[in-house]
């Protein structure tokens, strides 16, 4: 709910959400955007995985469908997918090995967790040179005329008040 709603308050325009089928984002997109949304939700269907056994450790058995439900207001169909943001948090557990829970980088601290988070999407937004975008995301949504350096992180960082980070500060 605390994300829906920070989602909600940095939106001006309607949107087309789409989640996968977690009950608790039903309630959470109801409380924050009521009526005002186009959502839908991607249900994916598992099935045994390769050999017919449902016993594995890691991860759920073999994905055999997906069914697209429109949840609230008019979702264009063709639009509904979670490719996007799978593939955002792959990056994310591949450039920072906090989020892989069996390795020696796990996060201990939620506050420690929070800085790693920040400083790892100023990097990817404000340093790293997209290849299809050939600039930084930051670049082509015209939120910085220039390319940073890694130093440019660190100085921006020193110029901060030193507390400690909020959901806020690190989404934004």
């Amino acid at each position: 709910m605390w994300f829906m709603d920070d989602l909600r308050s940095r939106l001006a325009n309607r949107v087309q959400l789409t989640s996968d089928g977690h009950r608790a984002y039903l309630e959470a997109v109801e409380g924050a955007f009521g009526a005002d949304v186009d959502y839908a939700q991607l249900v994916k269907i598992y099935g045994a995985s390769v050999g017919g056994s449902n016993e594995r450790r890691y991860g759920p058995g073999e994905c055999c469908g997906a069914r697209k439900l429109r949840v609230e207001g008019d979702p264009d169909i063709n639009h509904v997918s979670t490719s996007f943001v799978e593939r955002q948090n792959l990056t994310i557990r591949m450039h920072m090995r906090r989020f892989t829970r069996l390795t020696n980088g796990f996060s201990k601290k939620v506050e420690n967790h929070a800085y790693a988070v920040a400083l790892h999407m100023m990097y990817y937004n404000f340093v790293r040179i997209h290849k299809t975008l050939r600039v930084t995301p930051a670049v082509a949504a015209g939120v910085t005329d220039r390319l940073w350096e890694i130093a440019t992180l660190i100085e921006a960082q020193d110029a901060e008040p030193k507390r400690p980070a909020t959901y806020r500060q690190i989404s934004n």
